[in-house]
């Protein structure tokens, strides 16, 4: 990662108070800390800062930082934390974090998923992007702006796994076996098709509507039935006669 130059300035006033009246201003307050620095409250140009962090892939940016007329030459540092208004998204507050260019850093980078997985392209499949950034440590200059991950090989139930990615320089503290990508195979959506009472039809009208099952005992009461009729259509001739 290459560092990216940025001029700021001290600033004398700190609290909410001062953090507003510098927004409103058109600055942005800032700190500059780190384990051998003393906290060092910064004024950074709104239009500056702005533009670094929307060309970058992370927010975790290296920086030359030049303080005031840069009679201390530039100061290696990375910007750790930068806080936005939730609504309006606007840049509230940039931490920056003082680092040595010979010592390793952890930080978290950015996974790019590329090419075209053959279970997609080929049978309808679906790509999941499940890990989309990872932990590693490595020296600020080694620092990837982001981490491509070829999915290409992917058939339907294929999964790409951290192990599998093949990176320099750098040491991957997630886990080996968390799922970076995987193609799980086409949603078949099944064709239901609705019944009488689904329908708006009432219990008694499906039940007029279905046809009649006929069960053995209803044919012996038919039977019975008409054995009577039988033996009364003879009683009654003979009466006659």
């Amino acid at each position: 990662m290459k560092a990216v130059p940025l001029t700021v300035y001290k600033r004398q006033d700190t609290g909410k108070g001062a953090a507003r009246k510098l927004r409103a201003a058109g600055t942005i307050p800032g700190i500059l800390y780190g384990e051998h620095t003393s906290p060092l409250p910064l004024r950074l140009n709104r239009h500056q800062i702005t533009t670094i962090l929307h060309k970058s892939t992370s927010e975790h940016i290296l920086v030359d930082l030049t303080v005031d007329s840069g009679a201390g030459g530039a100061e290696m540092a990375l910007v750790r934390d930068v806080q936005h208004d939730p609504v309006t998204e606007e840049i509230l507050h940039v931490d920056f974090l003082h680092i040595s260019p010979t010592r390793p850093i952890r930080v978290t980078v950015p996974v790019r998923l590329t090419g075209i997985a053959d279970g997609v392209k080929n049978f309808g499949g679906i790509l999941q992007h499940i890990t989309r950034e990872l932990e590693i440590e490595s020296l600020p200059a080694d620092i990837p702006d982001l981490i491509d991950a070829d999915v290409t090989a992917l058939g339907i139930g294929g999964s790409l796994h951290v192990r599998d990615l093949q990176l320099e320089r750098v040491v991957v503290l997630t886990p080996g076996d968390r799922t970076v990508a995987s193609v799980v195979p086409p949603t078949v959506i099944k064709e239901v098709v609705p019944t009488a009472e689904a329908a708006g039809a009432t219990p008694a009208e499906s039940a007029a509507g279905a046809p009649e099952v006929i069960t053995e005992k209803k044919e012996t009461e038919e039977a019975a039935e008409a054995g009577g009729d039988k033996k009364a259509k003879k009683e009654k001739g003979g009466k006659e006669k």
